[in-house]
């Protein structure tokens, strides 16, 4: 397999990511800034399908209309010359320091309405550019003092914002929904709605949760110690996986965003053999940065390197799917017994109480003695990430 990407695979990348300049906390920008039509055409070159952006990406904060007029013309040609798509967008609700207590739950609340107003633009041009989903990451949404947020008030405030944006949407038409992304900190010690448990429960508050689901980073969850796999699997079940961002992560610790397969690499395998047999549909979208010791070549490489990395999984995780030896694990392991109801179809609990072998005969020793055999499947998933099976 040549591992070459096509637009099929429905890779894509945010302005952001290949456009990132390498600041950090403690360093300024290692790389000149990208021209966002310049970016769209390396990424198709690369074999990538979509790119999505902030709205602050693609226009500088601030612009006259006219300057604004002038840098969507020139995205949207790239788009036309290209053939990509926009799947996604979002808006840049944290970058000015007007948002330095939030958005959507700031205190202040001529700055929420100030954010609803910036959303609500975005989201028309969105919307005109063919976008399916939009994203909300809340990431200066929380607090670092008790004292400084109620936080029923501020689920309060984002409950308002989001069911006026769902509003919104289904007035003017637009084929719309909203992913939410869940992160537990960082820029904020504390962001509201922190994983993608927190972020469904919300959504079942809101007024049209059928026009919200999640966008899981694969990050995010690693930092706070969580399994991604998990957590994707559970949004499939809820059936709210709308949108995943894609990128690598050791460990908990800050917020990395390595290349995708970087970082727990058995975690990105399980990954995407769910994201392959699971029934997701949408974009492979990766949300990473190119180290800070990249040159603009390496910025490009990096990009590559996340989808290659994805056809390589893909291929082991089929090859481990199709291989007979795991096939009889995963009979040995009884995992087939798990899709099984528990319960006999119309069986009651008064029935349960009266079947004896369940609890009265039922070899509490015998079963508590049976292996498991799951070292032996777990190896053969190993053999198969690592290659050393055909």
């Amino acid at each position: 397999m040549s591992y070459q990407p096509t637009p099929d695979d429905r890779f894509s990348f945010g302005l952001w990511t290949v456009g990132w300049q390498g600041r950090d906390p403690f360093g300024d920008a290692t790389r000149a800034a990208l021209d966002p039509a310049e970016s769209v055409r390396r990424l198709a070159e690369l074999g990538a399908y979509g790119v999505t952006f902030h709205d602050d990406d693609l226009i500088p904060f601030g612009a006259t209309d006219a300057e604004r007029a002038s840098h969507i013309q020139r995205f949207r040609k790239a788009l036309e010359e290209t053939g990509m798509a926009v799947p996604m967008a979002t808006t840049n609700l944290f970058t000015h320091p007007v948002f330095k207590d939030g958005a959507f739950t700031a205190n202040d609340r001529d700055v929420r309405r100030y954010a609803l107003r910036k959303t609500l633009r975005n989201i028309d041009l969105a919307a005109e550019l063919g976008a399916e989903t939009y994203v909300a990451w809340g990431g200066r949404e929380g607090a670092e003092s008790g004292g400084a947020k109620d936080v029923r008030a501020a689920l309060d405030r984002m409950k308002e914002a989001f069911d006026l944006l769902a509003d919104y949407v289904t007035e003017q038409g637009y084929g719309l929904r909203f992913a939410i992304e869940p992160k537990p900190n960082e820029p904020r010690g504390d962001i509201l709605l922190p994983t993608v448990g927190h972020a469904l429960a919300f959504i079942e508050r809101l007024e049209r949760p059928e026009l919200f689901g999640v966008n899981p980073e694969v990050g995010h969850e690693q930092m706070a110690g969580l399994n991604f796999p998990h957590g994707i699997a559970q949004a499939l079940w809820a059936g709210k996986l709308y949108h995943i961002d894609l990128n690598g992560q050791s460990g908990i610790k800050y917020d990395q965003d390595l290349r995708f397969g970087a970082g727990d690499l058995r975690a990105a395998f399980w990954l995407v053999d769910l994201l392959e047999t699971g029934g997701y549909a949408g974009p492979r979208h990766f949300d990473f940065k190119p180290p800070r010791t990249e040159d603009h070549d390496g910025v490009w490489e990096s990009a590559a390197g996340c989808m290659r990395n994805y056809l390589i999984l893909k291929e082991r995780a089929a090859a481990f799917r199709a291989d007979p030896e795991v096939r009889d694990a995963l009979h040995a392991s009884r995992l087939p017994e798990l899709a099984r109801p528990t319960l006999e179809p119309g069986e009651t609990a008064a029935a349960l109480l009266a079947d004896r072998t369940a609890l009265e005969e039922f070899d509490v020793e015998a079963a508590a003695a049976r292996g498991m055999a799951f070292e032996r499947l777990d190896q053969l998933a190993m053999d198969h990430l690592l290659g050393a099976r055909g």
